[in-house]
């Protein structure tokens, strides 16, 4: 999604590079993208995009020729890199048991972790992403392609996002491991000690002035755009979003190896992110970032116009979406009460 974006601005880069078209007979300056002559950026992002790619093949590659020769001596772990849905549900459902009976101080600090993890790839996305050509598309696709590095570095570390949990939380309802005051304690210490972790990343960026320039313009502009929609709206959005992000942990649950996990997290984070749809913690980072580089808003605009109903979006989108969606396929939900 994120390339078929970005495909456009390639092509008026050519144009942009030779300098001159010709137009009945005469030679005329060409116009410059954004009047940035000779600027390679996109094709810079793209060349670093495939080389992410052509990496995570040859690493699958690799893992398969040793799983082969594993399997041709008859000996070895399990060769398979995927899942099934069944054997991913019940992953799920053993995650819930484990939040349930972890300690406060450790959930806070997974979730701390996992909100730093959240703005850095926020922080990167607007660093690269401001200071391209100043084309929104352009910018988005970018972004796009970037911010998905968060939740791979979440999930792979042990980290813990509000968004993740609420679905995880609920499987655990809905399969009778866990209760709901269970589920509301994770979901209040994930949640505070998410922002914690972004307002960290917020206030390191600041302070090394790093929200200046096109990350400082591009801030301004996304949380402008993400505070203007009705609470409906944003609700909607979050529902959304959250069902994209979901989907990315089961993919990632369900893959084995590492650049399985890798591809399973990206298309969906780079599809709610290239659509527009709202994710709270990704906002626990970005609407501050917009107010310390000059947007008119208050801290209050950006919870009541953002923040709040996102959260519902997201929570709903977890909870009953995902969460009973999935044992309503694979758990209790989806059986009889006499079998």
């Amino acid at each position: 999604m994120s390339l078929a974006f970005v495909a456009p601005s390639v092509a008026q880069l050519e144009v942009r590079d030779r300098g001159h078209r010709v137009e009945g007979g005469a030679t005329t300056k060409a116009t410059f993208v954004g009047g940035y002559e000779g600027d390679q950026s996109v094709n810079h992002a793209l060349t670093s995009m495939a080389a992410m790619f052509v990496v995570a093949g040859g690493v699958r590659w690799r893992e398969r020729r040793q799983q082969v020769t594993l399997r041709r001596a008859g000996g070895g772990p399990s060769t398979a890199v995927v899942g099934s849905p069944q054997e991913t549900y019940q992953e799920l459902v053993d995650k819930s048991e484990y939040l349930r009976d972890q300690h406060w101080t450790k959930t806070f600090h997974a979730s701390f972790m996992g909100g730093a993890y959240v703005g850095m790839a926020g922080l990167l996305s607007l660093v690269i992403g401001g200071n391209m050509a100043s084309q929104f598309i352009t910018q988005k696709a970018v972004f796009a392609a970037l911010f998905p590095i968060n939740l791979l570095l979440v999930l792979t570390t042990g980290g813990q996002l509000f968004t993740g949990n609420s679905a995880t939380m609920a499987i655990g309802i809905y399969e009778k491991k866990c209760t709901t005051k269970d589920l509301l304690r994770n979901w209040a210490i994930s949640y505070v000690a998410n922002i914690c972790g972004c307002l960290l990343i917020d206030a390191v960026a600041r302070y090394t002035g790093m929200f200046t320039g096109g990350a400082q313009e591009m801030a301004v502009h996304t949380v402008m755009k993400k505070c203007s929609a009705t609470f409906g709206q944003t609700v909607v959005k979050g529902i959304m979003c959250n069902w994209l992000v979901c989907m990315a942990v089961w993919l990632c649950t369900m893959a084995k190896d590492l650049s399985g996990k890798m591809v399973g997290v990206w298309f969906p984070i780079s599809m709610f992110i290239a659509i527009g749809f709202e994710h709270s913690v990704a906002n626990m980072f970005i609407l501050p970032a917009g107010i310390f580089s000059g947007a008119p808003l208050s801290w209050g605009d950006i919870l009541v116009k953002n923040l709040i109903p996102v959260t519902i979006g997201n929570a709903i989108a977890g909870a009953f979406v995902v969460g009973a969606g999935m044992s309503f396929m694979f758990g209790k939900l989806g059986k009889k009460e006499d079998e």
